[in-house]
């Protein structure tokens, strides 16, 4: 690695980033300009301006992009129906991107040689972040602190604090969380602590967003989304912005125990890892597109959207965003979408997500043709006989050869 003068750090103005300031100032002998951003994880980012400037910090970016994150990386996810080995609504990896922009960009601004993030040598974040920054400027330099240190536990952290004028509360560091956590507008992830035992049953306190399903109303809520291109514009007849959408559904959605999920994901890195997840919002948005689209969609369209799906799971999680494949993956996935448009009506209930309607202008569904009652001649039911005949020839021909079926 070349002399680097100036660095862009990803900056919380937790106990890990906090030292990674001072770290990078000592080791490195650079200087540091920090970046927090919002994207919904609901915690108040003002105080990290200032921590930054406590630390010697001269420039500091602190950015709203919420409804960046919402409209141009959730809602593109989204629209493919995308899930990651069958459960995972990929809340933490669809945020790497967006933050690896905005390190760059700032990088570019602020002439920095390099920039530096939190994530650990054992996760996906190190490599989705570090993909994200090369693809967009190829020159840049990384430094992960957690690669090169030896600070491998809170104590050793609190103890380099101490060691190096770091100001941090230690009454309330010392309060070490259960939990390692994640949180954005569309999820959040709880890893470690007991729930390193792939057996033990999470606690009911650890959830944040959602109540169990058990302690949800006995009484149902329905929603009416209206979706245009794709994506969610309105709730109940009241338009809203890609971020309002998401987190009125969050909060509707937890008030019915909808979005929890508990599994054991394999890392990019090869290691498995058992996460639990909190996504009310996106699981209902979910399955609404689900519904609109089976009303929109041609069927091998659709067909192939599914196929295609879980690949592109697979490069957001493992960190491809930025690659030329994903980027042709959603051309070909946005252009399925410009029928997508009219209303699904939901209902939330005990963590259950209820499609009890669909309509759509640009509808595919014909009822004159499948009704179960007087079609006035739209369709000839005999045709039908030709059709299995010659989907059933290959059959024939094998079994009458004598192959076994």
């Amino acid at each position: 690695m070349s002399s680097i003068s100036k660095v862009v750090l990803a900056y919380s103005g937790g106990l890990d980033t906090s030292v990674i300031v001072r770290w990078l100032q000592e080791t490195h002998q650079c200087e540091v300009v920090t970046f927090t951003a919002d994207i919904g994880q609901g915690e108040e980012v003002a105080p990290a301006r200032a921590k930054a400037e406590a630390l010697g910090v001269k420039e500091i970016y602190i950015d709203d992009l919420r409804e960046e994150f919402v409209r141009d990386f959730v809602f593109p996810m989204f629209r493919a129906n995308t899930v990651y080995e069958g459960e995972y609504l990929l809340g933490t990896s669809i945020a790497r991107p967006l933050i690896a922009k905005r390190l760059v960009e700032i990088a570019n601004e602020t002439g920095a040689d390099a920039i530096s993030h939190g994530a650990t040598g054992k996760g996906n974040d190190q490599i989705r972040f570090e993909l994200g920054a090369y693809a967009l400027k190829p020159g840049i330099q990384v430094i992960a602190p957690w690669r090169e240190w030896n600070l491998t536990s809170r104590e050793s952290l609190m103890a380099y604090c101490e060691q190096h004028a770091i100001p941090v509360d230690f009454a309330n560091a010392k309060k070490k969380s259960p939990y390692s956590m994640d949180a954005n507008l569309l999820h959040i992830s709880y890893e470690g602590g007991v729930l390193e035992d792939p057996w033990a049953e999470a606690e009911e306190d650890m959830w944040r967003w959602s109540v169990s399903p058990e302690a949800a109303p006995d009484q149902a809520e329905e929603l009416t989304l209206r979706y245009e291109r794709g994506d969610i514009v309105a709730i109940n007849g009241q338009a809203m912005s890609a971020a309002e959408v998401l987190e009125t559904l969050n909060k509707r959605g937890g008030a019915h125990g909808i979005g929890r999920a508990d599994l054991v994901e394999n890392r990019y890195v090869g290691m498995k890892s058992r996460g639990c997840y909190e996504t009310p919002g996106g699981t209902i948005m979910l399955k609404a597109h689900r519904a609109i689209e089976s009303l929109t969609l041609d069927r091998e369209v659709a067909h192939l959207k599914d196929e295609l799906m879980p690949r592109y799971a697979k490069l957001i999680y493992n960190g491809y965003w930025w690659s030329p494949e994903r980027r042709m993956l959603q051309a070909a996935i946005d252009d399925t979408q410009v029928h997508v448009n009219g209303e699904v009506r939901v209902k939330l209930y005990k963590g259950n997500v209820i499609v009890t309607g669909r309509r759509s202008e640009d509808s595919l569904f014909d009822e004159s043709v499948a009704t179960f009652e007087e079609d006035q001649g739209a369709y000839n039911q005999k045709d039908a006989e030709g059709f299995i005949k010659l989907n059933a020839l290959r059959l024939r021909i094998a079994a009458g050869k004598g192959r076994r079926q």
